[in-house]
């Protein structure tokens, strides 16, 4: 009797869907056991894909209601666990469909390409500004320019770019890239149905959005990929951490302290995560104010002063090595109308400070010559 009732109950959890995914939890490999007591109370453990995952309550809910109906159910004795690394690997490979994933051609040791990950503390220091005009002044240059918006959640890059409207195309199961002023981009904003539809993403559905833009685009050969990663030290900057070890971060802050002091922990991850910190670019560092009456311009430091410099230097002490402010950008009422009208000020107008500023750091960035030394060439010293 207790193995009919057991085989009910795993029917029953087959019904249970996971939000995210959007498959049942038992072709998905979250059930991992399911048993029943002479009294019969049902003992059942689910793994999560991941620690604190949002949707846990749900799937919680669920579960001790299809379990909780089946006939000779008297109550759940539910456990909720987390997956391995083996074990959410397993349901990567599922999700492929049993495929292996493609390489990531910036991954490759021999890859020349200069992987620049945009990165913040926190939001609304105009992290994405700096990531679409560097990427245009860097095009501007001569360079070949990609940019990928991994800001899955707040993705802004279309809108910059004048590119709400576009749509990428496939070719035998590779995304191509959408063309703009001389770019190479992709983002999230680019596939969703709507414009107002919302990404609720985590785990690994993130992570393979995330692959795909990187192996399943057809960026072909790039002197440069900008990447715009979202605020903080989350998911994201996680997972491209692990998928692009030789990228080098960008970290943008405002001059305030609150600030700076997040923006240092944009750097810490991405030490922890064996990048290097190229430097410190702080955005809308001052405002260079014109007096009616005199003519002449004055600088007002808006937000403060000082917090690239406090960046640039608790970075360079905690990771060991200098961490220069590449740039200051002063503050500029048509950078955020140039974005909006989806042309980047470096190509609006160029002669402004903010975008001389910004033209300033591509120069410089441009002028380097790519090396392989003092990056991962994955191979072990024996």
């Amino acid at each position: 009797m207790s193995e009919e009732i057991v085989a009910a109950i795993s029917a029953a959890l087959a019904t249970v869907i996971d939000p995210e995914i959007h498959r049942p939890i038992t072709e998905l490999g979250m059930v991992e056991s399911v048993g029943v007591d002479d009294a019969g109370v049902a003992a059942i453990t689910v793994l999560l894909t991941i620690t604190g995952c949002p949707m846990a309550n749900t799937i919680e809910a669920d579960v001790r209601a299809k379990a909780g109906a089946v006939p000779g159910v008297s109550g759940v004795d539910l456990t909720m666990s987390t997956m391995n690394d083996e074990q959410r690997a397993a349901l990567k490979l599922k999700l492929r469909g049993g495929q292996e994933e493609r390489e990531i051609p910036f991954a490759k040791p021999e890859s020349r390409t200069q992987v620049l990950l945009i990165a913040s503390g926190k939001g609304g220091v105009g992290k994405s500004s700096v990531t679409v005009n560097l990427a245009m002044a860097l095009a501007g240059l001569g360079r070949t320019v990609g940019v990928l918006d991994a800001d899955i959640y707040g993705h802004s890059v279309p809108q910059m770019l004048g590119l709400m409207e576009a749509g990428p195309t496939v070719v035998e199961g590779m995304i191509m890239p959408v063309p703009s002023m001389g770019l190479k981009v992709i983002s999230i904003g680019m596939l969703k149905e709507s414009r107002d539809q919302v990404i609720a993403w985590r785990g690994p559905v993130l992570d393979r959005a995330l692959q795909q833009f990187l192996a399943d685009v057809y960026w072909g050969d790039l002197d440069f990929l900008v990447v715009d990663l979202p605020p903080g030290t989350g998911d994201v900057a996680l997972s491209l951490g692990q998928k692009l070890p030789n990228a080098e971060v960008i970290v943008v802050t405002t001059p305030q302290q609150a600030a700076a002091e997040v923006a240092e922990r944009a750097g810490t991850m991405a030490s922890m995560m064996q990048q290097k910190v190229l430097g410190v670019v702080e955005n809308m560092a001052y405002l260079d104010f014109v007096c009616p009456d005199s003519g002449k311009t004055h600088r007002i430091d808006v937000f403060g002063s000082g917090g690239g410099a406090e960046v640039a230097a608790t970075l360079t002490t905690r990771l060991g090595y200098e961490v220069p402010v590449l740039a200051e950008v002063p503050m500029d009422t048509s950078v955020s109308t140039s974005g909006d009208e989806g042309v980047p000020l470096v190509v609006s107008d160029p002669s402004r400070p903010a975008a001389t500023a910004i033209l300033g750091l591509a120069k410089t960035l441009s002028a380097r010559k790519p090396s392989l030394v003092g990056k991962n060439l994955g191979v072990t010293p024996v």
